[in-house]
């Protein structure tokens, strides 16, 4: 077993030979931080004697006994993941049995070791890196080298990272974060067990699986590198979430973690940082020194694991302990976790990832992902560095069965359609663009002509890749393509027109019809809610015929520009995006809302095609303040004109559909299961008149427009132009790799 010391300049020679090496200094090194390729790297540190000897064990000769080697022959490179100094990260998809067509992640670097605690000095490196098997630690498949090149093929995780999620909420709530740092313990509690010390734990490093647990990553892995300026750094990676004995060089041991977990807390819980200073010296020095600030919004339990975080002498820090982990999970912030059902992922995550396909790859940045994925050779490394990784190999063991032969894998289905950043394909090659037929906020649709079949469609352009996509490519097999500055969505041609336009020049419209619309569009909404999605801008102009035929199941509802995921259990949004008359009371008032939100615009869709005109404008003369307040209130008239002939059920429909209280408020398969939609045969077939569609249309008009002037729309910017981003500005430097 080859063990690499680096020792500093200091140390007498000649070398130390088999004595117990009670300090240790390891050579500063660069740092770059991306997804998937974050490289924790190690200042020049003193080790105090309680640390043990701490050393890298060089990863090789790692090779399941019986089993092939792999190589880079094995691997189809599908995308770009990540880029820095250090190499790159890549999608990719093994070729070859037993795993053919699996995808993964294959991280191409210069040099990694593993380091680990003295106590584990004895275990071979293969028992090391099979001990790093937990659910929620990124997973070791394969490694192999070349000249001068080492792969180390891992878990793709389609979620991306925490980062980017933290970036676009802002900040989550505590049971958000009680669900993500749960988890991040017990994976913690399993690398310390190993001895590995994770010591720069960021959001960056937690990432997120296609359910939207986490998985940390690039735990103890170091890698060496020189910047450009051959200048060596006397810290490394991100000095706002190190513990005061890694900033100050006194030694540290696994409860540094522990201070970094109470930093990744604050700021998920507050959207801020609780240390951080004008420049890198100063947040050293409020790191060491300065009182914390507690917010008091927190709860009582989340302040008081906070403080017992904070800790600046290690030995009084919760979790540095004999019990380590087990203090953390003892704490009363974590009461309502069950830690068993946690381990085995029965807890839903309360966020999931729109991901409906293997090679999603929307929660990575598009500077990397739109890129040709290549794989240049290596420079060959010096003859000492070669020998270091001299028969490299790692080939996971779930990969076999107990006797080493190989379990079948059903192969991945391949895309019928192109999606997002997919196989290198632009949308001019399939398309023939044509002239525009609509002009959004943040787009332009134009009409397009397929170039193979002739077919017209479609197509919305963006600037940036959008939650649109995510929404679109989890719930509808919708195209969508990216040439790194554009994004086109490809849709069916809608040419029957706007539903309500139809419904106003239509002379004859009954009840019986306006149920049959009801039931498709609430049927399409059902299907929306049962993907974790909600439209939230459900007004008559973004529903609309795919033909001219007036059949309800033509209708299609349309621009997903304000639509969102929901989380997954607890969580409820909180943009305020609304269009006038179809926003429901608690939008208004910026409480959280969820699938109500679309019940509600459905509710006034309907109340209108009865009626005749809309609940809460009466006409275009109203002011923006009344309409407001009559939506706000709740207050709307079930009597008189079309009501005195429209049936009871459904008048009762409209009020438990439009009711102020989204807890009251029917849900999509409450309206399908509704005897107004399923006995339609028994509805009323009479004419249903309406005011005239000039002032229908100009009520609601000049609502949307007294809104947008009231209400001006926010500015919707890139994740970079944050303040999260701002302060962790990625230096990416061009590389041959």
């Amino acid at each position: 077993m080859h063990l690499f010391l680096s020792c500093s300049h200091h140390i007498q020679k000649p070398p130390l030979k088999k004595k117990k090496i009670k300090k240790i200094t390891l050579y500063p090194l660069g740092v770059i931080t991306h997804t998937y390729t974050h490289i924790a790297l190690f200042t020049v540190l003193p080790l105090s004697a309680e640390d043990g000897d701490i050393k890298e064990i060089n990863i090789t000769h790692v090779v399941k006994e019986g089993s092939e080697k792999a190589d880079a022959s094995q691997f189809e490179l599908l995308k770009v993941l990540g880029q820095g100094s250090f190499g790159k990260v890549f999608l990719v998809r093994k070729v070859t049995p037993p795993d053919a067509n699996q995808l993964y992640a294959m991280k191409v670097l210069k040099k990694a070791t593993l380091k680990v605690r003295d106590r584990v000095r004895t275990k071979m490196e293969r028992d090391i890196l099979a001990d790093v098997n937990h659910p929620f630690v990124v997973k070791l498949h394969y490694g192999f080298q070349t000249e001068g090149k080492l792969y180390l093929i891992l878990d793709f995780l389609r979620g991306g990272d925490l980062f980017t999620r933290l970036s676009k909420e802002v900040m989550f709530t505590e049971e958000d974060v009680k669900f993500y740092l749960a988890e991040l313990a017990l994976g913690l509690d399993h690398l310390h067990s190993l001895g590995i010390i994770y010591r720069d734990l960021k959001p960056e490093n937690i990432l997120l699986d296609e359910e939207g647990h986490i998985k940390l990553t690039d735990f103890g892995l170091c890698k060496e590198a020189i910047d450009h300026e051959k200048k060596a750094y006397s810290f490394c990676g991100t000095v706002e979430y190190m513990a005061p004995e890694v900033v100050n060089r006194q030694g540290h041991t696994h409860s540094a973690d522990w201070w970094s977990f109470g930093v990744l807390m604050f700021e998920m819980l507050t959207g801020a940082l609780p240390f951080q200073g004008k420049d890198r010296k100063e947040t050293m020095g409020l790191i060491l020194k300065a009182r914390l600030g507690m917010p008091q919004f927190l709860s009582t339990e989340a302040q008081s694991l906070l403080r017992a975080l904070f800790k600046r002498n290690p030995a009084n820090r919760l979790g540095s302990g004999a019990d380590g982990a087990e203090e953390i999970k003892r704490h009363g912030f974590y009461s309502t976790i069950d830690w068993n059902k946690l381990f085995r992922k029965e807890l839903k995550p309360p966020f999931r990832p729109a991901v409906a396909r293997p090679d999603d790859t929307f929660y990575f940045d598009s500077e990397f992902t739109s890129r040709t994925p290549k794989d240049s050779p290596g420079v060959p490394p010096s003859a000492g560095a070669h020998q270091l990784f001299r028969g490299f190999s790692f080939i996971a063991s779930t990969l076999l069965e107990e006797d080493g032969s190989a379990e079948p894998v059903q192969p991945l289905p391949h895309p019928v359609v192109q999606q997002l950043h997919g196989k290198n394909l632009l949308f001019s090659d399939g398309y023939v663009l044509k002239e525009d037929i609509g002009m959004g906020s943040f787009s332009v649709c134009k009409r397009c002509v397929h170039k193979a079949t002739n077919t017209e469609y479609a197509v919305k352009v963006r600037t940036h890749t959008c939650t649109e996509c995510r929404v679109l490519l989890c719930a509808f097999p919708s195209q969508v393509y990216d040439n790194g500055k554009q994004v086109f969505l490809v849709t069916e041609l809608m040419r029957g027109g706007e539903l309500l336009d139809r419904i106003l020049k239509q002379k004859f419209f009954s009840e019986r019809e306006a149920s049959a619309v009801l039931h498709t569009i609430t049927r399409t909404v059902e299907y929306l809610h049962s993907q974790g999605v909600v439209h939230r801008d459900l007004k008559p102009s973004n529903i609309l015929y795919v033909d001219e035929s007036g059949n309800p199941e033509s209708i299609r509802i349309c621009d997903f520009g304000f639509a969102k995921q929901l989380r997954a259990n607890n969580g409820l949004l909180m943009t305020p995006c609304y269009t006038a008359n179809f926003v429901a009371p608690e939008v208004l008032k910026r409480q959280g809302y969820d699938e109500g939100c679309d019940i509600w615009s459905l509710g006034v869709l309907l109340y209108t095609m009865l009626a005749g005109f809309t609940p809460f404008a009466n006409g275009p003369e109203d002011t923006p303040n009344e309409i407001l307040s009559r939506i706000g209130s709740g207050h709307f008239s079930l009597t008189g004109g079309n009501w005195d002939t429209v049936s009871e059920a459904a008048k009762e429909l409209v009020s438990k559909m439009l009711h102020v209280d989204p807890h009251q408020r029917l849900t999509a398969k409450q309206v399908l299961r509704h005897p107004w939609i399923v006995q339609r045969d028994k509805l009323p077939n009479s004419q249903l008149p309406h005011q005239d569609p000039k002032l229908v249309k100009g009520a609601m008009a000049a609502t949307y427009s007294a809104l947008k002037n009231s209400q001006p729309t926010p500015e919707l910017k890139p994740i970079e132009s944050s303040f999260l981003a701002q302060r962790r500005v990625k230096k990416l430097p061009s590389t041959s790799l």
